[in-house]
């Protein structure tokens, strides 16, 4: 007898033994990746929210290297450079090449909302998958009758919402409520 991680108990021989446990470890994945992490933005949003912000507040949406924003922020170098791939791709980041060259930003903060680079880091936020049966991988068999969907579209259309209200310029004017310090940028210091 196997015990089933949902609880029930399975006999089986050894090669099948094999296949379920690698089914069941499968289907926590998903259950865990899609209900449980999905209600969670991914570390490549929130990451991602605050290298823009980071650029519009410390460097005024000009040319920045990655290793300063790896510094302010806390995040890896190398990480930061797969978010920026996949922002830049979206036009919401430039990029220069050079000693003095870096990321910058395309539009203006004030042009640029949470919504937008969550959507371009993260794809569909939907608390749960079955919401919407055309737009869904695997189709829920109860969507005309689960009234829990009516909720949970609710939701994500409101967090979606709220997303899109929220720019970029609205984070760093919230940063100088805070009393939080910008960093000077060394390439505006003059010295006479």
């Amino acid at each position: 007898m196997n015990p089933h991680p949902l609880g029930a108990t399975v006999q089986a021989t050894l090669p099948e033994k094999k296949y379920l446990d690698k089914i069941y470890k499968e289907c926590n994945i998903y259950f865990c990746n899609k209900l449980g992490r999905n209600m969670k933005l991914s570390t490549q949003s929130r990451y991602g929210v605050r290298a823009i912000f980071d650029i519009a507040y410390h460097s005024e949406g000009l040319e920045t290297q990655v290793k300063d924003i790896s510094r302010r922020q806390g995040i890896s170098p190398r990480y930061l450079e797969q978010i920026f791939q996949k922002l830049k791709r979206a036009g919401i980041v430039g990029s220069k090449r050079g000693p003095s060259g870096g990321y910058f930003l395309s539009k203006k903060p004030e042009e640029i909302t949470i919504g937008e680079i969550v959507q371009i880091t993260e794809g569909n936020i939907d608390p749960v998958l079955c919401r919407d049966r055309e737009n869904s991988a695997r189709p829920c068999d109860r969507i005309a009758d689960c009234v829990t969907r009516l909720v949970w579209s609710e939701a994500g259309k409101r967090l979606k919402e709220y997303f899109d209200s929220v720019s970029i310029k609205d984070l760093c004017k919230m940063a100088q409520q805070m009393g939080l310090k910008k960093e000077l940028d060394q390439r505006f210091m003059y010295y006479i």
